[in-house]
């Protein structure tokens, strides 16, 4: 079966879960310059004696061990599920639909990470889940969110927490991976996060025509009859582009163009890693101000769903270069026949990757399949 494009695709797609973890750094940053920035102990004011002399030194005890830094204790591997939501928040009861799912995989020594894409029809094995009344089934991995999000009793109160615990048993079961921590990003909380950093430097890889969005930013108004939009729309053409926080989320949501659902998977890691650089070369763990933006601006549109500490996570990671984060692009094809379409499959190259990644071959495997590396 030919490769697919994933042109059956919803439109409706945050993608961009990853930047979740560009957060955790940067939550996790401003909690460690705040600790490693401090001038050392308070020194308290002792009490005096009637005549305001000061009392006697006390005896010199046992010199204190110094305190171990957060995140000491994670020596990886270390995997981290990231998930990109589409809450629609203006839809009362609206079930959250797990967008984008991203893994986040860091090698023991914590010296490089590797991040891949699972796509949202990939067909998995979903467990039983109680706690949602679900009763488990071979169904598309986004639905995973959905179902588990469902509170017995409150019909139009769904928890995007509880989705999430289903569809991480989910992806652990398919990609044999134990999760240690993940994060939930909103469809809102995306262009804040890039608003806030000021922007992203980005290679357009491919001439890119929005269906969504005017030139000024406006959404297209509904063609008559729901047959699409109409109007002028935004085009992002190739080469060297600075985005604001709409116009990367409206580039990374385009699913209709070359190289359909995977080309968008492509570039929504190619925006991660350009995130994902700002903030390592600019030294945002050095300026807690511009942290603090970060998180503010996110608000609630952000769920950390833990695992260690945010600061263990983002400590462990502070050691990362940009050349040492790897975004992986994993092939996949279309399942079913003719125009029944049932949802999506790794081919035997990329499923073989997940394999490797987990005996700590990745490496060694990129190197013979070169054409796995997402470039720029």
């Amino acid at each position: 079966m030919a490769q697919r494009t994933g042109a059956q695709r919803p439109r409706w797609v945050l993608g961009l879960a990853a930047l979740a973890a560009v957060v955790l750094v940067a939550v996790g940053a401003l909690v460690v310059t705040r600790l490693l920035g401090d001038d050392g102990p308070r020194r308290a004011v002792g009490p005096t004696g009637a005549t305001g002399t000061p009392p006697a030194s006390p005896t010199p005890g046992p010199t204190p061990s110094p305190t171990a830094p957060p995140g000491a204790g994670l020596t990886g591997p270390l995997n981290l599920l990231l998930v990109g939501v589409d809450t629609r928040v203006s839809v009362p009861g609206w079930e959250p639909h797990g967008d984008a799912v991203l893994v986040l995989h860091v090698p023991k020594g914590l010296d490089r990470a590797y991040l891949f894409s699972l796509p949202r029809d990939l067909l998995v094995d979903v467990p039983a889940f109680p706690k949602a009344g679900y009763r488990g089934g071979k169904t598309k991995l986004t639905h995973a969110m959905s179902y588990g999000s469902r509170v017995p009793g409150r019909p139009k109160q769904p928890s995007t927490t509880q989705g999430y615990e289903l569809l991480r048993s989910a992806v652990s079961g398919y990609t044999g991976l134990r999760f240690d921590a993940g994060a939930v990003l909103t469809f809102n909380g995306f262009d804040r996060l890039v608003d806030a950093l000021g922007g992203v430097d980005l290679y357009v890889d491919q001439r890119v025509v929005s269906l969504h969005r005017r030139p000024d930013g406006r959404h297209r108004e509904p063609a008559p009859g729901g047959g699409g939009y109409v109007g002028p729309q935004m085009v992002y053409e190739k080469g060297e582009r600075h985005l604001t926080g709409w116009q990367a989320l409206d580039y990374a949501r385009q699913r209709y163009v070359t190289g359909g659902d995977y080309a968008r998977q492509r570039h929504q890691q190619q925006l991660v890693k350009a995130l994902v650089t700002k903030i390592l070369d600019g030294g945002l763990a050095r300026q807690p101000e511009r942290v603090q933006q970060v998180v503010d601006a996110l608000g609630d549109t952000l769920v950390y769903a833990g695992g260690p500490r945010v600061v263990d996570v983002a400590y462990a990671l502070g050691g990362l270069t940009p050349d040492r984060f790897v975004p992986v692009g994993l092939p996949g094809e279309g399942v079913g026949r003719g125009s029944a379409y049932r949802g999506e499959q790794l081919t035997a190259t990329g499923r073989k990757f997940l394999t490797e990644l987990r005996a700590g071959r990745a490496d060694a495997y990129l190197t013979a399949h070169p054409e796995l590396r997402v470039k720029r």
